[in-house]
């Protein structure tokens, strides 16, 4: 079975992260086009110009990493099924390094004194949270489809008992000795 929703989700933030690290990468407005685009309007920063190599080269690189980690997961949903062993780790690390890249964000543009920043990363962390819960929910759900739960384990050996037990009172009540012609079991 393939999941829609965990391919779907995957390439929408693996083309986020993507685009950002373009916009990033941009020489004439770097970083802060690339918060622009979240919702940040930066009237100034207090320290490093924003479009320095120094600040702009390694938040494409991490933003640039995020989109290929996020490519791999849907690579990865694609290739595999949910009931192999480890079937989520690519997504976890995906969303463990996207959320650890809006928190560098949030740290690098608190220390330069971009305002509204707070509410931008709350908002997108949020996204990434229910994205993340979507696509455990579905993965879970298609490894229930797939391997019967103990509880459905256990009602199946239930019932296989009574019948035996059944089948067993009537051959002793009937008189029938089954295979064994003495009359022992």
């Amino acid at each position: 079975m393939r999941h829609v929703l965990t391919s779907f989700l995957s390439v929408h933030w693996a083309i986020v992260f993507a685009l950002l690290a373009l916009i990033c990468i941009d020489g004439n407005r770097g970083v802060a086009a690339a918060l622009g685009v979240l919702g940040v309007t930066i009237e100034s920063a207090r320290f490093v110009n924003l479009e320095n190599v120094v600040v702009v080269a390694p938040l494409a690189i991490a933003l640039l990493v995020v989109a290929v980690l996020f490519f791999w997961a849907f690579v990865d949903t694609l290739i595999n099924d949910a009931a192999s062993p480890g079937a989520d780790s690519v997504v976890r690390i995906a969303f463990i390094s996207a959320s650890g890249v809006l928190s560098m964000i949030l740290i690098g543009g608190a220390a330069q004194g971009i305002n509204g920043l707070f509410m931008v990363v709350a908002v997108q962390l949020a996204a990434l949270l229910a994205s993340y819960v979507a696509m455990l929910a579905e993965r879970r759900s298609a490894v229930a489809a797939v391997a019967p739960g103990e509880g459905e384990i256990r009602a199946t050996a239930h019932s296989m008992a009574t019948a035996a037990a059944h089948i067993s009172l009537l051959s002793l009540i009937s008189g029938r000795t089954g295979s064994n012609p003495e009359g022992g079991r």
